[in-house]
């Protein structure tokens, strides 16, 4: 029997990390605190003492300078990992990814690759503030040439980031901050993931949570109790925002008829209204009910707890959801 053990998601992605590192000579690491304070969520402890600063770079506070140089260094056979402490930093880094990543392949009519990662956390509730607190996964979804991978269990981040590593083409990987030692269980073997390819976390009859990140967990959550009052909801994860596994989701929407989309970023022109249109566009006459959105509240994320936990979907908002396109 093939062993499993129960680790954490951080414990998984550092798994992802160091066994691809021994695969391969090319992959490096490149970020802020990450070789002796190990990241600011101590995901990256101990690797620069098996791999040596040189593959393992504490870099200056630079952003764009970093991950202008691990593009580059993609270019040139590289297979570099870049951690963005926290995702909001993304908009440090948008003209190395958006303008250069994302493009250098097809401007250069298919003779150059940038495969890198590009490693960063999104989630709010760990009263960090309006700067530290976004879930801006979205911005990297509309653009052609990136992959977008939102993670949401241990298992997941290990194949997905194992994938992410091997994949020729640019990707952003999601991490949940809130979500690190969140436990599960993962193989010991060798195992990748597939991008574009949802995952069925819950089988259900009556309605169909599409859920991302650390909404997965709530909307399974809300499928208990759910449960309890006789309604059998289906839980999808679609592990990867592109590429987006549209066929999964639509089938899901036909069987059950009614669909709730619940994701931690902005409502407002974000990964729901994707979500949601694809299910509209595929199963628009086998639904009983617009699909309904759950996102966060289109305010900056306070700093006071009991403000800022307000502004994030939980499970009463999903049930109430449910029940609501139930009737």
């Amino acid at each position: 029997m093939p062993e499993t053990r129960e680790i954490t998601l951080g414990e998984a992605v550092r798994e992802a990390l160091v066994e691809e590192m021994r695969r391969d000579s090319r992959v490096f690491i490149c970020g802020e605190d990450i070789a002796e304070a190990g990241t600011v969520f101590k995901v990256l402890g101990g690797l620069v003492d098996e791999f040596g600063p040189e593959r393992v770079l504490d870099t200056p506070i630079s952003e764009a300078g970093f991950t202008g140089m691990a593009v580059g260094a993609a270019m040139t056979g590289m297979r570099p990992v870049v951690d963005i402490m926290f995702g909001d930093f993304s908009t440090l880094v948008m003209d190395q990814m958006v303008n250069q990543a994302a493009k250098v392949h097809y401007m250069s009519g298919g003779r150059w690759k940038v495969p890198m990662v590009m490693r960063a956390t999104l989630g709010a509730t760990r009263r960090s503030g309006a700067q530290h607190s976004q879930s801006l996964h979205a911005w990297f979804c509309h653009v052609p040439g990136l992959k977008v991978v939102l993670p949401a269990t241990p298992y997941d981040a290990k194949g997905l980031m194992k994938t992410a590593i091997r994949d020729d083409n640019p990707v952003v990987f999601f991490e949940d901050k809130m979500m690190y030692r969140l436990k599960g269980p993962v193989p010991a073997e060798e195992y990748t993931i597939p991008f574009g390819v949802a995952d069925v976390k819950r089988e259900g009859t009556d309605v169909t949570i599409v859920a991302t990140s650390s909404m997965v967990q709530v909307a399974l959550g809300a499928a208990k109790l759910l449960e309890a009052d006789g309604i059998s909801a289906e839980v999808i994860d679609p592990r990867t925002l592109w590429p987006l596994d549209e066929k999964t989701l639509v089938e899901s929407a036909k069987k059950t008829s009614r669909v709730i989309v619940v994701d931690e970023g902005y409502g407002r022109y974000g990964a729901t209204a994707e979500i949601a249109s694809a299910i509209t566009e595929g199963a628009f006459f086998d639904l009983e009910a617009p699909v309904k959105r759950i996102g966060a509240m289109h305010v900056p994320i306070p700093f006071s707890p009991p403000l800022e936990d307000a502004t994030v979907p939980n499970e009463q908002a999903v049930v109430a959801a449910a029940k609501a396109l139930l009737g």
